[in-house]
């Protein structure tokens, strides 16, 4: 298979483009919120961890279930208001251990392993946005069950879009932590480096998460420097791709290099390296005489090495 072939074209990671509409002006609704949910044409995305429940039919499988069908695979009463599509709502919904362990040896229903089924390009790619929304906001749920304040059990208010403390009044919000991921350049040179965790031979670009009163540009200077030992300049932000792992947000940059030799951190990394701009290009195809390979298509890592391979117009 070829980049091309890929479900995720240059410039459209995964999680990217949401078909629905957000509809918060009905989050405070519980009333119009509870006759959406019985609705015939109401839907639902079942997360259990990091994977998706599916309904297996025609060879294939589908990710967004009926809310009846949903509850008869068990999953939990008490929805998360995704939006709409069209006028159909869609909602998220969480699981139990038990409930989805009693899926497992059935035909009709199967629990997936999310990133791997969304990388084959099993699941259209337009339902990854509100997947991802689901698996984010079905994980800070399981989470965040007591208040941070006060230790109290708290409830779900707002679509699931809030937790109210009972005890304190607290109100606690969904969080997304900001991450930079950065393609580092030298003339024809990229810098790539590898965690141990990745596939064997995959290198992917540089990241790390934001922290207080950090901005975007030095966040990308000082994970690179942390990192690698480069100082770097000139950052320049290229596109932001949702990461519901458990709940980012992955800030694309570029940046010019200012020097050359590599200090490798090996708490963060297995090895970090220059590659010249044609092996690049190899490992992108998956065509690199060695083996080695850059990111999936399906991450925006994939993307920031793409794009700078593209000839200059």
């Amino acid at each position: 298979m070829t980049t091309t072939d890929r479900p995720f074209p240059l410039g459209q990671p995964a999680f990217v483009s949401n078909a629905l509409e957000r509809a918060a002006h009905l989050r405070t609704d519980d009333a119009k919120l509870m006759a959406l949910e019985t609705r015939h044409d109401a839907s639902a995305y079942v997360i259990f961890r990091d994977s998706l429940v599916v309904a297996q039919e025609n060879g294939g499988v589908r990710a967004l279930l009926s809310v009846n069908e949903a509850l008869k695979f068990g999953a939990n009463p008490g929805t998360i208001f995704l939006g709409l599509r069209g006028e159909a709502p869609v909602f998220g919904m969480g699981i139990a251990d038990d409930a989805a362990e009693k899926l497992l040896n059935r035909s009709d229903v199967g629990v997936v392993e999310l990133r791997g089924m969304a990388m084959q390009g099993a699941i259209p790619a337009e339902q990854l946005s509100a997947i991802a929304m689901a698996k984010s906001m079905v994980g800070w749920h399981r989470r965040h069950a007591y208040c941070a304040n006060c230790g109290a059990r708290t409830r779900a208010t707002q679509g699931g879009w809030r937790r109210d403390c009972p005890s304190c009044k607290a109100e606690h919000f969904p969080r997304t932590d900001p991450v930079v991921i950065m393609l580092v350049t030298s003339g024809d040179d990229c810098l790539l480096g590898r965690q141990k965790q990745f596939p064997t031979g995959m290198w992917s670009c540089l990241a790390g998460f934001v922290e207080a009163a950090e901005t975007i540009e030095d966040a990308v200077r000082r994970e690179v420097w942390e990192e690698s030992g480069i100082r770097c300049d000139n950052v320049q932000y290229y596109m932001t791709q949702p990461w519901p792992y458990p709940s980012s947000l992955m800030i694309g940059c570029t940046a010019e290099a200012l020097t050359r030799d590599i200090v490798i951190d090996r708490t963060e990394l297995e090895d970090v390296r220059w590659f010249p701009r044609d092996e690049a290009v190899q490992m992108l195809a998956r065509q690199h005489a060695g083996g080695l390979t850059g990111p999936h298509p399906f991450a925006i890592a994939h993307h920031l090495v793409g794009r700078w391979l593209q000839p200059s117009e």
